[in-house]
């Protein structure tokens, strides 16, 4: 066996974390975390397509990157339409080649959806949970791993959440085992594409800026939860998926990482 030595550890440099000349798809990037996902990659020198539902959120996560002196473009569809997925995915091929790097962020649906207790919970609710959180990542993964398999590289990122491994009194049963399911999925991935140069990794996150005002008692109230004594940030999550997608995060896989500040254990 190979011992590591002094020489390996001064080869990991700032250029390692590039990259240069890559390829990202970020789902439902138009805002929040996402947005803060794009903006990262791009800042690292990633092409990055900009997902989301509504193209003028797209389109202006892209500008914003673009006055930033980074390279993205806008490529706005609705991830649980087959369809429109696979419309949309030929047309980025043929604008800015293969996509390297898939981020799956998508999982809230427009309008932030409706927490219910399961007993309660219409199915039209908790189908609306599958077909976004698992089937959807399902579909694009499916549709980009063939080249990222052929080109011998490639980087797959699930964004899930802490509700997928404890139970919470909230309403959100249905989310929390559709992201479940999405994790077991890149476990899956991660050992099946990994001896072909591609990983797949999800990131757990757990309470995120953006759950309302930061006056207000009950987010207050959140905040003292978190060990860290604050919320997570899209560039938080961005700084994660940067080393998860780098060539210094390239013996990360088939993990699902914990990003919460201390609030949630991983398993």
């Amino acid at each position: 066996m190979r011992t590591v030595g002094v020489e390996d550890a001064m080869d990991l440099g700032v250029e390692q974390f590039g990259l240069s000349g890559r390829t990202a798809l970020v789902t439902g990037a138009g805002r929040g975390v996402g947005a803060g996902i794009a903006h990262v990659l791009a800042a690292a020198g990633a092409t990055v397509a900009v997902n989301d539902l509504h193209a003028d959120r797209a389109g202006s996560v892209v500008d914003a990157i673009t006055g930033a002196g980074g390279a993205a473009v806008a490529c706005p569809f609705d991830v649980t339409d087959t369809g429109a997925t696979a419309a949309a995915l030929a047309s980025l091929a043929d604008d800015v080649g293969d996509v390297d790097i898939l981020v799956h962020n998508a999982g809230v649906p427009d309008g932030g959806g409706r927490p219910n207790k399961f007993v309660d919970m219409p199915p039209a609710d908790w189908q609306l949970q599958i077909d976004l959180n698992l089937a959807a990542m399902m579909r694009i993964v499916q549709a980009v791993l063939p080249r990222q398999l052929e080109n011998g590289w490639g980087r797959i990122v699930q964004i899930s959440s802490g509700a997928s491994s404890r139970g919470l009194p909230i309403g959100v049963a249905a989310y929390g085992a559709a992201k479940a399911g999405s994790e077991a999925l890149i476990r899956h991935l991660g050992v099946e594409c990994g001896p072909n140069g591609v990983t797949a990794n999800a990131l757990a996150l757990g309470l995120m800026e953006g759950l309302g005002r930061a006056d207000d008692p009950q987010v207050q109230k959140m905040i003292r939860q978190v060990p860290i004594g604050r919320l997570g940030t899209g560039a938080d999550v961005g700084a994660a998926i940067l080393w998860l997608c780098s060539e210094a995060g390239g013996l990360v896989n088939a993990q699902v990482i914990h990003l919460n500040g201390g609030t949630v254990f991983g398993r």
